[in-house]
This record gives structure tokens, sequence and C-alpha cells, in this order.
């Protein structure tokens, strides 16, 4: 899929993998809406690359829904959807003040995976009146996962769960909206230099990158981001999990 003067939604598109993605398909020639439940970053995001900011909150259906009647409104139904959305708290299943909170549980699988599911919906509804492409594809949907859906950590399991939520509605996605001709795919990163960890110490930060066997760094997002811009080049890639991590495992802690 060439995009080039495509509709594209991006969400989490503020900061971090959200950002470079928006960015990457920007400057690939897409027209790209940018939803953010920050409104205040996309929107400086937006100026710069000449896209629109949207207030969203993937996990409520009225706010999903009129996120993306206003980008279909501006841009036409999106070709590609990205989601970056997502929270990732640390808490033990029993920790030194008791059992986990059962709301904060509830808010990570909510954010994480409802909240993918319901950009996904609402995306392949839209796509689905598009016309076939050259490629007889009408569009693709890029879903955030991660590493932790494979190896989540102890203090992770709320988002291992959720993330593996994502992983695991990949193909079953994927086969039902071929029909339609609109792929699904997934992205697992590793640890990536975004806001939630970009704000540790430099030390910590490079304790963390020698891990990683190579390269012996933390991901830049804008790698995520050129990811994406194969995933949507590459008709060929559906149904998939890719793992982005340097052949980094993470251990129990």
């Amino acid at each position: 899929m060439d995009i080039k003067g495509l509709a594209a939604v991006v969400t989490g598109a503020g900061s971090g993998l959200g950002e470079a993605t928006a960015r990457a398909l920007a400057g690939a020639g897409a027209r790209v809406a940018l939803l953010d439940i920050h409104l205040d970053r996309a929107a400086g995001v937006a100026a710069e690359i000449g896209g629109i900011a949207i207030r969203c909150d993937v996990a409520d259906a009225r706010s999903a829904a009129d996120a993306l009647q206003d980008a279909h409104d501006v841009h036409g139904a999106a070709r590609v959807v990205v989601n970056c959305a997502g929270v990732a708290p640390a808490a033990k299943i029993v920790g030194r003040h008791g059992p986990h909170d059962l709301a904060a549980f509830t808010k990570t699988i909510t954010v994480n995976l409802v909240g993918t599911f319901n950009i996904m919906r609402l995306a392949a509804a839209d796509m689905q009146s598009l016309p076939a492409l050259a490629t007889t594809e009408r569009g693709v949907i890029i879903n955030t996962a991660s590493i932790a859906a494979f190896e989540g950590q102890i203090g992770q399991a709320a988002y291992a769960a959720s993330k593996g939520g994502v992983v695991a509605m990949t193909l079953p996605a994927a086969r039902e909206l071929a029909a339609s001709g609109i792929r699904v795919l997934a992205i697992a990163p590793g640890l990536f230099a975004t806001p939630l960890l970009a704000g540790l110490a430099d030390d910590v930060q490079q304790k963390l990158g020698d891990q990683i066997p190579f390269p012996a760094r933390l991901g830049a997002p804008a790698e995520f981001a050129k990811l994406v811009l194969h995933m949507v080049d590459n008709v060929m890639l559906n149904g998939e999990v890719v793992r982005l991590d340097g052949a980094f495992r993470m251990p129990p802690k």
C-alpha cells in the first residue's frame, strides 16, 4: 500500500511511539489524524506535521466513535490505523499493602485491550466502505502489544494480561477482516525510550539498555515507526505479531 495521500489515524499520538508514528506517516505523505486523551500534546505535534488533533478516550465508546467520525469528516475513511494509546502501571498481585487494586487492573485492561478493540472495530467498519486498492486491500490496522505479553515481569500482571489480549486477537481479527481486504497486525516492542523510560536517570536507562543483546540500548520510537511504514507497504504481512526488541527476553524482575 502506497501511503502517499492516504488518510491515517494514530491513537496515543501526542507522545512516544504514537508521536513517532504520526510523524513518520505524515513524512511519507499521509493525511494524519492524531488522537490522544491529552489534546494539547496531540495539537502540538499536529501543528508541526500538518495533521489534525482530536481528543479521544479510546476506552469510551462515544468518545472513540466521535473522534473517528471527526477524522473521517476531514480526511475521509482511514486506510491506515495505528493503535498506540495505552497505560503501563506496575503492581504486585499481593503487595505489602494487600491485594492488587481491582479497579487499577480493570483500568489497564480497559484502556490497553478494550480500547484497542474499540478503535479497531470502528475503523474496520469505516474501511469496509472504501473501494479496494490495486493491491486488492482496503486498509491495515496495526496494534501495539508488548514483549510483556510473552514474558511479563513480577508486578506486570495487569499490563501483561492486557497486551496478551492484543496478541491473542490479532489472528482472529485478521482472519475475519480478510474478506473485506483489511489486514491486521501487531508490534510487540521491547524497551523503548518512551516518556515512561526517558524520565528515568541516565544511569538507569544505560543499565536497561545494557541488557539488550544488540543493539545494547533502548529502542528509539522512530524505529517503531519504521516498522509501521514497512507493515503498511508490505501487503503480504497479515495476522502477525512482530517482536521489536533487539533479541531481549525479560527476566522475572
